[in-house]
């Protein structure tokens, strides 16, 4: 995941796996990131992710903060995944890709909020400036 951040030309901190859930919102108070990626890869990640992505949600300074997961959410197959989708977007998330779907969509989801954040460059910007 960092590396495609980074190719799609993000700066990425990395904090690691199994970080603990208080760690994971004071590292976003204090680098105020563009985008929370969590990522799982053993099947248990759809839990953790919703108590975390409440924790977040209840900082006021994080409030704004996009937030997504993906990965190995859960072990019961297709009619699990349509559950843990719905109840992690109620909970918080922006968005959620499940390790089926590919990075397609995760890859179109960074590329379009990127898009919105960057700011319009201004007519004549880049002309010379006016004395």
């Amino acid at each position: 995941m960092q590396l495609l951040l980074e190719d799609l030309g993000h700066h990425v901190v990395n904090l690691g796996p199994c970080i603990a859930q208080d760690e994971i919102v004071e590292s976003c108070c204090k680098y105020q990131p563009d985008l929370l990626v969590v990522s799982s890869v053993n099947g248990h990640g759809f839990h953790d992710a919703e108590q975390l992505v409440r924790a977040l949600r209840a900082r006021w300074e994080l409030a704004g903060l996009p937030a997504v997961v993906g990965g190995k959410l859960g072990v019961h197959g297709a009619e699990g995944r349509t559950g843990h989708r719905r109840r992690l977007l109620s909970a918080g998330f922006d968005a959620v890709f499940h390790d089926e779907e590919g990075l397609a969509p995760f890859t179109a989801f960074v590329t379009a909020l990127a898009a919105d954040r960057t700011p319009p460059v201004p007519a004549g910007a880049g002309e010379g400036a006016a004395r």
